[in-house]
């Protein structure tokens, strides 16, 4: 740029290894640790409880009952939600001031923090330091749950878009996989273990601080954001990205303003109206599904089905495994079948499926609701689970992006608290029937995706913004033009942008 720095980029329409492996270690750090998080509390629950009665006794001389116990073990599973929330909030501070990565990079100490309060609980007999460190590490979770698919979404190119942005979605579904098999009573769920199962989060957080800095920030928030290209994603010899820098420019020059928008501004905003009403349907509706609520009661239902108590840890263990292969076939199929499609079909699987169990429950035909189990966690892996983060990073161009994601973030981890609070009272009240209420959600969002949101697959940010133009009533404007413009040249073999000249050419 204008000061000198040099400027790396990949072909715009093939994955290469550079482009793979930052997609690869930013999720593999952040992405997964929500999925261990989500599942890292199940297996050692009841030594848990023993620690925290051991301990209560220890400092007043009394025993707490069963309820009392359970209480303290709610707080313990929910404050992750409550973190995440929060985190939620600050994702678009974080990301105007230090960049997508530069937010990356930074939240990794939470996890140190946490991942050593949770260790050492039981060193200094401290139940806070167990809710304190789920505490943190929600919110971690809860910062890099947007980042993530942002910066994949910020750094792809639009016809790998989909894939990148689907990555997150299996590292989540790893980082659960991980922990049922790591919670096995032959490997770390045995009671003198748990502080370590617990803070093994701190092994990938470790391996991405190691290797995340030495990769490039995201273009166009170099570019758009800070007017100050310092690097995109090193390639070969001699690539094209002229098509790249003049998308960039078409989406500066669409904006009235390169200014970080607010979340008031953006929900006042009347040209990204049915954008933000989008985010708000796939974002509860992903967590109303009921996919919360089946993996909490995944061991009570396989335990109805008849499956021996001593097996059901390794049943669940392969309902993890199934996670993983369904997220893998989504991120495999996404850029040949269009966002729609997983979007309806995830949601038409996901509803169908949670009707069967409230049928087998009815005539009580329990080897069906094993299969309905399978079946919802399969249908949300391949669609629902991932493409809701990618559509937040589509629809909206550089200026309405983290505004977009604090309120899909926000409304994600409330509606997740909401499933865990509400459904108990649900279950009791209605019964096999509670079901149903989920079995409406998943066919009211794909009604929703079906006739409202346009196919988004390759297409560029600027693009799917004119396409929403139409249902917003509202024009697409072009701002005034930059007041330098950009000069790709040669530098060591690689592009380099000149500030101060007015055209733009490409590599030779």
């Amino acid at each position: 740029d204008n000061n000198g720095n040099k400027i790396l980029a990949s072909k715009s329409c093939s994955l290469t290894p550079s482009l793979l492996a930052v997609a690869f270690l930013s999720s593999f750090g952040s992405s997964m640790l929500y999925g261990y998080n989500l599942a890292v509390v199940n297996s050692p629950a009841q030594y848990i409880k023993q620690f925290y009665n051991q301990t209560i006794v220890a400092r007043n001389g009394t025993s707490q009952n069963d309820e009392a116990l359970t209480l303290f073990y709610s707080v313990t599973v929910s404050v992750f939600a409550i973190g995440g929330m929060i985190g939620s909030l600050m994702v678009g501070m974080l990301v105007t001031r230090f960049g997508r990565k530069g937010t990356l990079v930074r939240i990794t100490y939470l996890v140190f923090i946490a991942g050593a309060l949770m260790g050492f609980s039981r060193m200094f007999a401290s139940p806070e330091m167990i809710i304190t460190g789920r505490f943190i590490t929600g919110l971690h979770s809860g910062i890099s749950l947007s980042v993530v698919p942002m910066y994949l979404g910020e750094i792809a190119p639009k016809n790998l878009r989909g894939f990148l942005g689907l990555v997150p979605s299996i590292f989540i579904c790893l980082g659960v996989f991980v922990a049922q098999i790591l919670g096995l009573h032959e490997l770390l769920g045995k009671e003198e273990h748990w502080p370590l199962f617990l803070s093994l989060v701190v092994i990938p957080t470790t391996i991405q601080l190691m290797l995340l800095p030495w990769f490039p920030e995201s273009p166009r928030y170099l570019l758009i954001e800070k007017k100050n290209v310092h690097a995109t994603i090193t390639g070969e010899d001699g690539v094209n990205i002229q098509a790249e820098i003049e998308e960039m420019q078409e989406e500066q020059r669409s904006m009235s303003s390169v200014e970080t928008v607010s979340v008031i501004g953006l929900l006042r905003d009347r040209s990204v109206r049915w954008q933000v009403i989008t985010v708000v349907v796939v974002n509860i509706g992903m967590q109303l599904s009921g996919i919360d609520a089946i993996w909490f009661y995944t061991n009570a239902i396989f335990e109805n089905a008849g499956i021996p108590l001593p097996e059901i840890q390794y049943t669940t263990v392969g309902t993890g495994a199934i996670e993983v292969i369904a997220g893998c076939i989504g991120c495999f199929t996404i850029e040949r079948l269009g966002r729609k499609p997983l979007m309806i079909g995830g949601f038409t699987f996901m509803g169908i499926c949670c009707a069967g169990i409230t049928l087998s429950l009815l005539f009580q035909v329990h080897y069906i609701s094993v299969a309905c189990v399978v079946g919802i966690i399969a249908g949300f892996c391949i669609g629902p689970a991932g493409v809701p983060f990618l559509m937040t990073a589509e629809l909206f161009k550089q200026s309405h992006r983290p505004a977009a994601y604090i309120v899909a973030g926000c409304l994600n981890w409330m509606s997740n608290f909401t499933v865990g609070f509400v459904f108990p009272f649900l279950q009791m009240s209605a019964g096999a029937y509670c079901y149903l209420v989920f079995f409406g959600v998943c066919m009211a969002v794909a009604v929703y995706v079906f006739f409202i949101i346009p196919e988004t697959k390759n297409k560029t940010f600027v693009e799917i913004s004119q396409m929403f133009a139409a249902m917003n009533g509202t024009l697409e404007e072009e701002s005034t033009e930059l007041g330098h413009n950009l000069k790709l040249t040669k530098m060591n073999g690689y592009g380099a942008i000149d500030m101060e000249n007015g055209v733009i050419e490409k590599n030779k």
